[in-house]
Parts: C-alpha cells; structure tokens; sequence
C-alpha cells in the first residue's frame, strides 16, 4: 500500500466518521423520523432510481434520486434526508458485481454514502432555517431552491476534496458545476410544487408524480442498455463478416496452392480448374443460387481435380488414349480428392462436392452412381462445366472442339448424364458470350489464381456460324 492509498484510506473512514457523528448530532438536537411508511418507501425509491441511471456521457448519469433526496429534506427533514441520499447509494449497481475491485470498490461506496448524507442533512437544515423566515407558499419555493443549491454545493466540495487526496487535479466545480446548476434550475421548483401538494392536498400526489416519474428513468435505462446491446451484436456481426472474408481469403489461397501443385504434375489440368471453376459460377448465378453458394461453388470447381495429386504422373501426362485399366485408375481421382479436403475443416462440404462431381443423372456415373437429385446439386454443376471445358480444351489424342460441336454433346447428354437445368443455364450464357470466354482465354481464366478471382462476365457477341 503506498502513500496516496493510505492518505485515502484515512479520509474516507474520517468522511464515514463526520457522517455517522452528524447523524447522532442530528438526533441530539430533537430531529427524529416524523413518518416511517413514507420514510421506507423513498429510500426504495431512491436506491431504484440509482440502480437505473440514465448514461448521458461517459463520466455522467442522470437520476431522480436527488429529487428524492431533496423532497425528504424539505418534506420529512434533515435527518430523513440524510437518511434518503445514503439509501440511494444502495442501488449501486457496481455494488454487487464481483468485478474484483475489492477494496476501491468498497472505498468508493462509503465515500459515496458519506456525501450524499451529508449534502441531504445539509439541504434539510437550509430548507429549515428559510421555512422559519418566511413560512409562506413563497418561502416554500425559496427553502427548495437554496436546499438545493446548498445541497450540490456540498457534494461539489466534498467530491473536490476526494478528487485532491486522490492526487486527481480535475476541477469538480468547473466540469460538473454548470450541470448541476442547470438541474437545480429544473427540479428544485418541482420539488417545491411536490411538497405542497402532499401537504396541502393529499400524499397521494406525490406518489402520482414519483412513481411515473421512476417509472420512465427505468424505461429509458432499460432502453440504453438495449441499444447499447444492440450496438455491441452489430459491431460483432461486423468482426464476424471480416472474419469471414478474411477465411474466404484464406480458403481461396490454399486452394489456389493446392491448385498450382496439381498443375506441377499435370500440364492438361494447368488452367482447366480455373476454367471449370469459373464457368460452375457463374451456372450457379444464373440459377439464382445465393452469392454465398456461388462462391462455394467457385471453391469446389477450383479444386475438383485435386484428387489426381495421388496419381502417377505418367498416367496424367500419357500421349495417346487411355486403356480401360488406366481410366479405372484415373477414376479414382475423385474419391482422394475428397480424402484431401475431409482433412480440412473449412473443406469437408467442399470434399463430399468434389467426390460427386462425375456422378450422372441417370446413375451411371462414378464413384457411388447415385442418381438424379441424390447428387448435390453444385456437383452436378460442376459436372456441366467441366464435361464443356474438357471437350473445348487441346488434349493429347484429339484437338479441341467447336463450341456448337460441344454444345450440341450437352444438348444430347442432358438429361441422362447432365442435370438439364444446368445445362440450359450455361447454353444460355454461352449464346451471348464472345468467343473468349466459350474458349476459357482472357481476363478470369489465367492459370495464376489472385486471392480474389476476377469474374469474367460473357460479353455480347454476334452469333457465330459454326
């Protein structure tokens, strides 16, 4: 413990000491609690008001505890008073929270405590000693307004006070004074009309102004925390969207290096997957597939092949045809792929994908030969952009085909190998493509892959004649 936080120490016990000694000083002199029932319920009232106080800053809240405090000072008298304003520290909400503060915690409790007992006895003697002067509906305002300046005035000082054994050099009075000059202005007649009405009239009007009135700082509380709730779920929804992209990105890369170590291996595939990918897209967009799926189906379109990492190079780079030993073999690629990306967490929806992806309608199709709509739909996406691309692609035994001559094989095979919706979507992107695009060359279908692809939008172009 060092010098400042004993100094501390001993100021609060002797504030807490000054306080309690002005009670019983109070009690000495005659003062005593004139009406229990009411006494009880303002404290209730006054601790509620506090536990619900309204932020209008970040060092300020606003409460109608000292409305409370005053009207019990002017009303019920300096002790009652007194009584009020240390109540109202009970609704502390800091108070019972384990926050792990420990002893400031409690230091600040009993140094609040102590100042609003003594600024509610000291509003309680001024309302007293003007009253005496002039006992007139006049004076009643008068007494209210100087009890309530004298009672601001006392809370300022003693805050001022705490503010230098603390080592703080903040001006109290200059930072707070104006706001509690302009909300002596408004309440302290308030105040004033409260107390004539219970005394004059009935009790019951005060309780008609008081209650709505803890009512409404209790909605407007529970207002602010909603919105400030509300504030906090958007600026986490908005971490969470830049966590997300920023794993897009992430994904987009390990796919892209995934990408490049097949094409190392085997020179048909440098280019193809980018070009299957590509065209799966933008199938998926012209279905009507949400963006978040047509970016899925870019992903698994890039890496679909990545399941001829784990085979022979020399059955990828073969001249000539394959031998029907060689193409069982070269079938398997799509179940390693799918035993590469079910090691990946981010993946394992991408892995069942690229396990489909050569699955026929019909069910005749490998690994599984599943049929029809057993197969996820982005395989059979998937399946329409890479038969298309394969067909208009150089390969070692044929050269690549005319776009209507591939065009026409979809056309023949919808149906029985090829989903047809599918199909129809991606001929009808392809009549109004130029002829770059049909042939999977320029902007969108480069064999390096950028951590976010472009997208290649079909150009209109007049009709070709085959």
């Amino acid at each position: 413990m060092n010098q400042v936080e004993r100094r501390l120490i001993a100021y609060v016990l002797g504030l807490a000491g000054l306080a309690v000694v002005a009670g019983f000083a109070l009690i000495q002199v005659g003062y005593s609690i004139q009406n229990g029932w009411a006494l009880v319920a303002l404290c209730v009232a006054a601790a509620l008001s506090d536990r619900a106080s309204v932020r209008v800053g970040q060092t300020t809240e606003l409460t109608i505890s000292p409305v409370l405090t005053l009207f019990s000072a002017v009303l019920l008298g300096p002790l009652a008073g007194g009584i009020v304003g240390a109540a109202s520290e009970l609704g502390d909400a800091e108070l019972f929270k384990d926050s792990g503060r420990g002893r400031s915690l409690h230091l600040k409790w009993l140094t609040y405590t102590s100042v609003r007992f003594l600024s509610g006895a000291a509003m309680g003697l001024t309302a007293e000693a003007v009253l005496d002067r002039i006992d007139s509906t006049p004076g009643l305002f008068l007494a209210t307004i100087a009890a309530s300046a004298v009672g601001e005035a006392v809370e300022i000082a003693l805050a001022t006070t705490t503010g230098l054994v603390r080592g703080t050099r903040t001006s109290i009075a200059r930072t707070v004074g104006p706001v509690m000059g302009t909300a002596v202005c408004i309440y302290a007649p308030v105040v004033a009309a409260l107390v004539f009405t219970y005394d004059r009239i009935s009790p019951w009007t005060a309780f008609l102004f008081l209650a709505p009135a803890l009512a409404a700082q209790q909605l407007f509380s529970l207002y602010q925390e909603k919105a400030r709730l509300l504030e906090e779920q958007i600026r986490l929804y908005d971490d969470l969207k830049i966590a997300n992209t920023r794993l897009g990105e992430a994904n987009l890369s390990f796919a892209t290096a995934l990408v490049q170590t097949l094409e190392e291996s085997d020179r048909y595939t440098a280019g193809h997957s980018r070009a299957v990918a590509t065209y799966s897209r933008d199938i998926a967009e012209k279905l009507g597939l949400p963006p978040e799926e047509q970016e899925r189906t870019y992903l698994a379109g890039l890496v679909h092949d990545i399941g001829k990492i784990g085979l022979p190079a020399t059955l990828l780079n073969k001249e000539g045809r394959l031998t029907l030993e060689e193409f069982r073999e070269m079938e398997r690629h799509s179940e390693i792929g799918e035993r590469i990306l079910s090691k990946v967490d981010a993946y394992s929806d991408i892995a069942i994908i690229v396990r489909h992806h050569h699955e026929r309608m019909d069910g005749e199709g490998y690994p599984d030969k599943i049929p029809g709509e057993e197969i996820p739909l982005i395989s059979r996406i998937i399946a329409v952009a890479d038969a298309y691309n394969a067909m208009t692609s150089n390969r070692p035994y044929r050269a690549a085909m005319e776009y209507t001559v591939a065009r026409d094989r979809l056309l023949q095979a919808m149906g029985s190998q090829f989903y047809p919706e599918a199909v129809v979507a991606f001929l009808s992107i392809l009549s109004t493509a130029n002829v770059d695009y049909r042939a999977a060359r320029g902007l969108g279908f480069g064999v390096a892959v950028p951590s976010s692809p472009p997208r290649p939008a079909p150009e209109l172009a007049a009709v070709e004649v085959a």
